[in-house]
């Protein structure tokens, strides 16, 4: 005959190669970690700090584009008036950030008096 007899091999002692091949996978779940479950959640939970701080006077940016000032605070909902007398009431989640707070004395924010106009500024002074 042409056909040389087949024998079955005897299996390699130890489990190794199961962990080698496995090796892989847990580094690759380890970077999925890293890079992109682990700053979703970081920005989920400011986001959630973000929505629980919301309070009366804050302008906020809404995940629409809308700014405006918070008039009232629901436990769900945000009225917020985008015009002179024009209000809409939003989803407290919708909001997507403060755009400034307003100073607890109820002053506007102090204008920047530095003219200096950082490195190049001091470069080109006049």
């Amino acid at each position: 005959m042409l056909i040389s007899p087949a024998y079955a091999q005897a299996a390699s002692p130890g489990g190794s190669d199961f962990f080698v091949s496995l090796l892989p996978l847990i580094l690759i779940f380890a970077v999925f970690y890293f890079l992109l479950i682990r700053p979703q959640q970081r920005k989920m939970k400011d986001h959630r700090a973000l929505i629980d701080s919301l309070k009366r006077g804050d302008q906020v940016l809404t995940s629409g584009g809308i700014i405006g000032k918070i008039t009232k605070v629901d436990e769900t909902t945000v009225t917020v008036e985008i015009a002179k007398e024009v209000q809409v009431q939003v989803q407290r989640s919708t909001i997507a950030d403060v755009v400034n707070k307003p100073k607890p004395g109820g002053a506007a924010p102090a204008a920047n008096t530095n003219t200096g106009g950082g490195f190049l500024g001091k470069l080109f002074k006049k």
